[in-house]
């Protein structure tokens, strides 16, 4: 049987999974779909967090940040290596990605040099956004790096991995 694909699961999805439900319906709709793949999908994944997820979910309200943390608590944590800040500052640059946005930058990198198949967020404005997705690529490409699939939990719910 061959090995489960790797997943580099970002902040966004342990936030979307352990929220309140929301009252704007997309966001509940990412929320509910958030859940069910996390039911049904993501034992498909060989999954991994970085230092940085770690550190963005224990942001903010206590309770809140406590079942973020719990969420990812058995998934191996990536590292903020020098490699993975300097590749983080090309893409800031080069994709562009706004300074507000280095850490979503710093995801990339992280996902990229740690050979992830998947990047896994609902941050379609700095991470899964079709312009980023192109410049990653290509930045990716130039350097000889391989670059995640970058989607959101929606499109690897219909992925066929064995279990249904």
């Amino acid at each position: 049987m061959a090995d489960k694909p790797t997943l580099y699961l970002e902040t966004t999805i342990p936030s979307y999974l352990t929220a309140r439900p929301s009252r704007d319906v997309i966001v509940l709709a990412h929320q509910e779909i958030t859940r069910e793949w996390w039911e049904r999908k993501a034992s498909c994944y060989d999954i991994h967090v970085s230092e940085l997820v770690y550190f963005e979910v224990q942001q903010g309200d206590r309770t809140a940040a406590q079942q973020r943390f719990a969420s990812i608590g058995g998934y191996p944590v990536l590292q903020i290596t020098d490699e993975a800040r300097e590749l983080a500052e090309v893409y800031v640059q080069k994709i562009p990605v706004s300074r507000g946005a280095a850490a979503d930058a710093l995801h990339l990198a992280i996902a990229t040099l740690n050979e992830m198949e998947y990047l896994l967020t609902w941050n379609c404005r700095h991470i899964a956004s079709g312009l980023v997705k192109r410049r990653l690529a290509e930045i990716n490409s130039g350097g000889g790096f391989l670059s995640p699939t970058i989607c959101t939990p929606e499109e690897l719910l219909y992925e066929n991995q064995g279990v249904d």
